[in-house]
């Protein structure tokens, strides 16, 4: 019992020395208590203390992912994260075809450093899809990404026909498969220009190249803000409708290439 009581008294003793070696906490007196200020720093101090002692959290990475109130689970996140880094290695290969695609058709590439999707845009994405068709899975939502890299060839508007028609022909030859074609310029309105996906043959990833003229382009910058508001799943449908009054406007004010509307991918119907 001795021994027994000997160690209980050791191991309290050792408890209260390490209690006493944290700072002592301020006395409060009664101008403290009357001073709010006072308070709160003391408040603060105190904080602090016990964030000297706490444990460590995990990082982001491991606690999924928010943003415009949407978000994604931990799991659902790594594995958005682990398909951008596939993304990454597919865009090693392909830009530097793109680019040498470009300088035989005499294509201007526009947009070059934002071929890669953001991190946040891509989650955003498949964070929407997944809200809205609850029974798919992420795998899914990620197999029907079609833009994770994306590139913007664009022409002059009189010799934009001849350009794309070489161009959709190169990629074939630089092991790209059509995948999706999907031509606008003849829409009486909305979006115009030609946005196609093609799939590497190499690294099987699907990227996205549109095709464009300097006035189809523009409108598409100026109105993508427009478009990513419309598709948000809190945007009322009285703002979709503005929102697409507004892109028709600017879409319409540009002229259209001759031949265009009737431009076709190699061995792919439009889709």
């Amino acid at each position: 019992m001795t021994m027994i009581r000997r160690a209980v008294t050791t191991t309290v003793g050792a408890t209260l020395a390490a209690i006493a070696s944290l700072a002592p906490m301020p006395t409060a007196t009664a101008a403290d208590l009357t001073s709010p200020h006072r308070a709160v720093s003391d408040r603060r101090a105190a904080d602090r203390q016990l964030a000297d002692h706490s444990v460590t959290y995990q990082p982001i990475s491991d606690v999924g992912w928010q943003g415009e109130g949407l978000s994604l689970s931990a799991g659902d996140n790594r594995a958005v994260e682990d398909f951008l880094d596939r993304a990454r290695e597919a865009e090693a290969v392909v830009g530097p075809r793109l680019r040498r695609i470009a300088a035989i058709c005499n294509a201007e590439v526009v947009g070059f450093d934002a071929r890669l999707k953001t991190p946040d845009s891509l989650k955003r994405k498949v964070a929407t899809s997944l809200l809205r068709n609850p029974d798919k899975t992420v795998d899914e939502a990620l197999v029907d990404l079609n833009d994770s890299v994306r590139y913007t060839l664009q022409w002059p508007t009189e010799e934009y026909t001849a350009g794309v028609r070489l161009a959709s022909t190169l990629f074939h030859a630089f092991d790209a498969e059509p995948t999706r074609w999907k031509n606008t310029w003849g829409n009486p309105s909305g979006y115009q220009g030609v946005n196609s996906n093609w799939r590497d043959v190499g690294t099987e990833h699907v990227f996205e190249v549109q095709l464009h003229t300097p006035d189809s382009r523009h409108a598409a910058v100026v109105t993508h803000g427009l478009y990513q508001e419309q598709r948000l799943p809190g945007t009322s449908e009285d703002r979709v409708r503005e929102l697409q009054r507004l892109q028709n406007r600017l879409f319409g004010s540009g002229p259209v290439p001759e031949g265009a509307a009737d431009l076709l991918a190699p061995g792919l119907v439009e889709a």
